[in-house]
């Protein structure tokens, strides 16, 4: 048996913050605004798969109440979301995710996205695809307030 998810993230850019997405430090003059790291990449890649698995969200998960998740790395939570996923016996067959950024152009970085993303679960890099987009000018994204990332995985059940 398979199951789907999606997940969504979108995250305020402000200045004094690292850009961090799919766990690279991009290279910009303003970050994501967040308790963590604000990755939004990481953190709709690890809300689909808990979606998936109906085990609720990051914030159920890793609440931004708690200090121990203050500017914590979002590749460790994902890391984390795998580990629940393994010992779950179940398997994720892969990840399309999309990053809704106007700037900065991300494609020199996507290479490094992707292994980092297999890395934290533990899967081959050949099962996650990383894009990314901007949105011609149009709504928060279009106007440089913010980024937005979908994803969609596929988890084959162990059970």
């Amino acid at each position: 048996m398979f199951r789907v998810g999606i997940g969504y993230d979108a995250h305020r850019l402000v200045k004094q913050r690292d850009l961090v997405l799919g766990g690279v430090k991009v290279p910009f003059d303003k970050g994501l605004l967040g308790h963590s790291d604000a990755d939004v990449l990481s953190h709709a890649i690890g809300d689909a798969l808990l979606g998936c698995l109906a085990l609720g969200d990051l914030g159920k998960l890793f609440p931004d109440t708690d200090k121990k998740y203050k500017n914590i790395s979002s590749l460790k939570l994902l890391s984390s979301i795998g580990k629940k996923i393994s010992q779950r016996k179940d398997s994720i067959v892969n990840v399309d995710s999309i990053v809704l950024a106007e700037k900065p152009k991300l494609w020199k970085y996507i290479d490094s996205m992707r292994q980092n993303v297999a890395d934290a679960l533990k899967i081959n890099k050949d099962r996650v695809s990383v894009k990314a987009t901007t949105t011609e000018g149009m709504g928060f994204v279009g106007k440089g307030e913010g980024m937005a990332a979908y994803a969609i995985v596929l988890v084959r059940l162990g059970k």
